[in-house]
């Protein structure tokens, strides 16, 4: 290419790239893994723009001319913020059954007044939901998950080419069947915490009846608290490798990689 051609094609080029930084930097913030609230936004900025040039050589022949009016441009720009959210977001959505199910767990064993502060889960998230959102995230890094997301969003293109419309009633139905999804995996995963819990206030109660004298929620909350973190140390091995193959699986069936 001439350097007349090359600065020819060199604002439908800024234009193109433009559109590819909106898509992979709406994604980029909500990644799991990669897009976590702890990492800086510059640093997640940083990815985002890392992939534009990997990307644009590729797409340079479908990219769409740059349109007349600001509200076309304004009207693309909207379009692949949108579709990488929708991405990132599915992904994001199956993540957190994890830290669902800890939070949950938390719950049932007597560890939800033990509070941290959680940006994924929110106000009143226990330390144990927290931990689930840090061990999500470390696994996906650690394990090399985190390409099945980068991978959708490159393969999404030929989903989505640049300027289409957002297919809305879709991406609506697989938010929510990415929702009923990710729930069935955090009940899968608090199951045993679940009956667990229920056999000790079982229990409980039982020795309630027995000697209504004695405090029997007040003498048995510790214990229920050291037998909740035991459980926790013996499980957590069997529930990482299950929350890993569902969530490699789950994300495997992400829009471009089907």
């Amino acid at each position: 290419m001439t350097e007349a051609a090359f600065l020819a094609a060199l604002p439908a080029l800024a234009f193109g790239a433009a559109l590819v930084l909106a898509r992979m930097g709406a994604a980029a913030m909500i990644l799991p893994g990669l897009g976590e609230a702890d990492i800086p936004a510059p640093l997640r900025l940083g990815i985002a723009l890392a992939l534009v040039p990997v990307l644009l050589p590729v797409l340079a022949p479908t990219l769409p001319a740059a349109p007349d009016t600001a509200a076309e441009t304004l009207r693309l720009i909207a379009l692949e913020v949108a579709t990488g959210f929708w991405i990132g977001g599915l992904a994001r959505l199956l993540a957190m059954a994890l830290s669902v199910a800890l939070q949950a767990s938390a719950s049932l064993l007597g560890l939800g007044n033990i509070l941290a502060q959680d940006p994924s889960i929110g106000s009143g998230a226990s330390a144990l939901g927290r931990l689930g959102t840090l061990a999500a995230a470390v696994l996906v890094l650690s394990t090399g998950l985190y390409a099945l997301p980068l991978r959708a969003l490159a393969e999404s293109y030929s989903l989505m080419p640049l300027g289409t419309p957002w297919p809305a009633g879709a991406a609506a139905d697989e938010m929510a069947a990415t929702g009923a999804a990710m729930l069935s995996l955090a009940l899968r995963l608090a199951g045993p915490f679940v009956v667990v819990a229920v056999a000790i206030n079982l229990a409980m109660a039982l020795v309630s009846r027995v000697a209504p004298s004695i405090q029997v929620f007040f003498v048995a909350a510790p214990g229920q608290i050291v037998a909740g973190l035991a459980l926790l140390a013996l499980l957590a091995p069997p529930l990482l490798a299950t929350f890993q193959g569902a969530l490699a699986s789950g994300w495997a069936d992400l829009p471009g990689l089907r």
